[in-house]
């Protein structure tokens, strides 16, 4: 599998990132042992979760994901043959209304909430630690102080950010230059190959728009990895409509051209949307979320797929 690097000097990752979820609530334990065996048979290496996955599945507390792969990792004895990555800084706060109330980005909730991930995951360290969302109730200085403490013990190799402004992440990044901490390599955001409307909201998620797209663009220091580029199988399934936010006039242009591209390339939609990003002017890591072994092998086969430079240029200009 191809390889990129997380950042200019964060680690080397699989072309593709494995998202685990939904691992432990609606994928059941043997299905997601199986993705996973299969994922690092075929080269993986990336592997993504969080600290509150998945708390929204019926009966769930957010600790489903990363339990379940500490328990994968201790039997297949194969950590350090991986970039392991979990968040902090969305996990609900019982007894109160989400998202109005999350546990943030302060010192001590950094702390507490990565000493709790590396035990559920039965690691001593995090290869890559992400602020999960911003959190404006707490000063950047603080946040970015704890994380350099966190990789300054050890406990994280390298930091990312998901949820984020382009500004967020600027600021962000300025402080802990002019600290001489270490700042974030990369930034996690919804991105794919068709654009929201100009006015969608996604509630606490953001997408990767032309603000962020832009500032990437001009550090090449930086990583951008994709979530949801599959768009929940908008793409290929027709019990599954596009998220209203996708709902435009622009959108049907976009799908004409990747129609036409998958049918000369005997690819499927999902297959030519990830050639797509993994072609990307600004290096990209898409996450791919799956729930069987069979989606899993389709969009592994895109890494074998070249989209040449006429079917590249109509699927950027479309509408």
């Amino acid at each position: 599998m191809h390889h990129r690097s997380i950042g200019v000097d964060g680690p080397s990752a699989s072309a593709l990132c494995l998202g685990a979820m939904t691992f432990g609530t609606t994928v059941d334990e043997e299905t997601a042992t199986a993705i996973l065996d299969r994922y690092t048979e075929a080269g993986g290496t990336f592997i993504d979760t969080a600290n509150n996955y998945a708390f929204w599945a019926p009966g769930a507390n957010g600790h489903e994901s990363e339990e379940l792969l500490g328990r994968w990792l201790a039997r297949r004895g194969n950590r350090d043959d991986l970039v392991l990555a979990t968040k902090a800084g969305a996990r609900p706060v019982p007894g109160l209304p989400f998202p109005e109330h999350k546990e943030g980005l302060s010192a001590r909730t950094l702390r507490e909430a990565a000493e709790g991930s590396l035990r559920r995951l039965g690691t001593d360290r995090v290869d890559l630690y992400y602020a999960h969302v911003a959190d404006p109730a707490t000063p950047v200085e603080e946040t970015m102080g704890a994380f350099a403490d966190l990789v300054a013990d050890g406990k994280v190799t390298a930091l990312g950010c998901s949820n984020h402004t382009a500004a967020d992440l600027a600021a962000a990044n300025d402080l802990a230059t002019g600290r001489g901490w270490p700042g974030y390599r990369c930034v996690q955001q919804r991105h794919s190959y068709l654009r929201p409307r100009p006015d969608a909201d996604f509630g606490i998620q953001r997408h990767a728009d032309e603000a962020l797209l832009s500032h990437l663009a001009q550090q090449p220091s930086m990583t951008l990895i994709a979530y949801s580029p599959l768009l929940g199988g908008s793409y290929s399934r027709p019990d599954r409509p596009l998220p209203e936010q996708y709902q435009w006039p622009a959108a049907k242009a976009r799908l004409t051209a990747l129609s036409e591209v998958a049918e000369e390339t005997g690819a499927t939609a999902n297959q030519v949307v990830l050639a797509w990003l993994l072609g990307h002017p600004v290096p990209t890591v898409p996450i791919i979320g799956v729930s069987s072994v069979a989606q899993l092998d389709e969009s592994l086969a895109a890494l074998d797929l070249t989209l040449d430079d006429d079917q590249r240029h109509r699927l950027d200009t479309a509408a």
